[in-house]
């Protein structure tokens, strides 16, 4: 069955905007308020993450607001019941960071040392940057209750103004603009879950939440985007699942790495360049597949065992009563929420992340997804070739004296004359072993000379990573 998700406040469409007061800063993404305010803010960017199992499909959204916390409201068009959990901003960055496009820049011819053997170039990348059928005119709530600092109900009608007066009744107020779309939704057969701050909780309570839906195939409503957008929204989507996946109904694209240059005077690709020239192309109406990768559950994991679950998750219900009560510790909802993106039993994922920065007219269509017809993968590591702006070979010392001399003639060391040139950053260890070069040397991106130090600590995060990972198993 497929699965049809809406993001609502903060990502595809906020239900729910009342009188804002003093701004307040939620802990659930970084994104603007989720629709227009008093300020004329719009929601500018988006991320979810869609983990698609042939049991069930679940939606993760990150969540911001600014304003009352009275004033928040989420509501998100669904197949029938629904399971509501809580999820964590760690789980987000640690995709990002799993998964994030890195730009090589190419080798640079080497220069001469001192007329003897040249040194060898290159250089360190850059990273880029369903229930019962309800009564017609009735609402008929399937199902309530409090997940965290978020009291949910699921709706279902079949009468758009019933539904838009049982919402305005119950605090979210809809936007006159916004009922069409809702009437569109109610008469394809909808059913709606409605999410609000429980009394008494701030946004700073607030935490990205996850939504599960039975069974697996998913598409993305953008029709209700357009409610908190400007001229263009970005969305980034992360699908994990057994295999690459691409729109079907809308275009996409792909930067080949041959069409990239470097430019050395700036440290920079054009990658950003090449890509908005795509997107303009195709009338901020396609996606890009950044990459499609497969990726072990532990480099998501590891992030998040790393820290403490009370420093990311929150107890829900009665924490004391335990979870036969419904109640949860912050460390049973951690687990819970990695139970739920990697079940036991799996040594990989598939991750296609794919991004786009959609027109609003391109919002007037939902987003089908489904498996790609090319099942390699697309590496997130693009190598450039072409260059410009290579800076110079340096002139030769004056003290460089002979070369040759005794030793193996190790690259870039210097015994008594003038260090190494190295183009930008600091290089690697260099061994004095006689050699008189003055070699341009390769920067060594990231690493030092800290490697045992760097060992023990890698040791010691992932014994803890993995007694953790020990008890959820158990």
């Amino acid at each position: 069955m497929r699965l049809h998700v809406l993001l609502g406040a903060l990502g595809l469409g906020l239900l729910s905007i009342a009188a804002l007061s003093k701004p307040a800063q939620a802990c659930g993404g970084c994104f603007q308020p989720p629709a227009p305010t008093q300020n004329g803010d719009v929601i500018t960017d988006e991320k979810m993450i869609f983990r698609v199992t042939p049991q069930a499909t679940t939606l993760y959204d990150e969540i911001e607001y600014s304003g009352s916390p009275q004033s928040f409201g989420w509501v998100l068009p669904i197949r029938g019941p629904v399971t509501v959990g809580l999820s964590s901003d760690a789980m987000f960055q640690a995709f990002e960071q799993a998964t994030a496009t890195t730009i090589v820049a190419p080798s640079l011819a080497p220069c001469p040392s001192c007329g003897c053997a040249n040194a060898p170039g290159g250089f360190g990348g850059s990273s880029s940057g369903g229930g019962a059928a309800a009564d017609a005119g009735a609402v008929n709530v399937i199902s309530q209750q409090t997940v965290g600092p978020y009291d949910t109900v699921q709706l279902q009608s079949t009468d758009p103004n019933a539904l838009n007066n049982w919402l305005a009744a119950n605090g979210y107020v809809v936007p006159s603009g916004f009922q069409p779309t809702i009437a569109a939704y109610v008469a394809e057969g909808f059913d709606f879950l409605a999410l609000k701050l429980a009394p008494g909780q701030g946004v700073s309570a607030m935490r990205p939440v996850r939504v599960t839906t039975p069974g697996a195939g998913l598409s993305l409503p953008l029709r209700m985007v357009a409610a908190g957008t400007g001229a263009t929204v970005g969305v980034t989507l992360w699908i994990v699942a057994d295999g690459r996946y691409e729109p079907a109904n809308m275009k996409s694209f792909t930067i080949d790495p041959a069409t990239l240059v470097w430019d050395w005077s700036t440290n920079q690709s054009n990658y950003a360049t090449v890509r908005q020239a795509q997107e303009k192309a195709l009338g901020f109406a396609a996606w890009q597949i950044e990459s499609s990768i497969q990726i072990s559950p532990y480099q998501v994991e590891g992030p998040i065992l790393s820290q403490s679950a009370d420093t990311n998750y929150l107890p829900t219900g009665d924490a004391d009563a335990g979870g036969d009560a419904g109640g949860q510790t912050a460390d049973e909802v951690q687990q819970q929420d990695l139970m739920t993106m990697f079940p036991d039993g799996q040594s990989e994922v598939w991750v296609t992340r794919m991004r786009s920065d959609l027109a609003h007219a391109a919002l007037a269509n939902d987003l089908v997804v489904q498996a790609s017809a090319d099942q390699s993968q697309l590496s997130n590591t693009y190598q450039v070739q072409m260059s410009i702006n290579a800076p110079s070979c340096p002139p030769t010392p004056p003290n460089c004296g002979q070369c040759g001399g005794s030793g193996s003639g190790s690259i870039g060391s210097s015994s008594g004359g003038s260090p190494p040139f190295l183009f930008g950053g600091t290089g690697g260890s260099n061994s004095n072993s006689g050699s008189s070069g003055c070699a341009a040397a390769p920067e060594q991106s990231g690493k030092g000379g800290s490697g045992g130090i760097e060992l023990v600590l890698a040791g010691i995060v992932a014994v803890s990573i993995l007694a953790k990972r020990g008890r959820r198993r158990s």
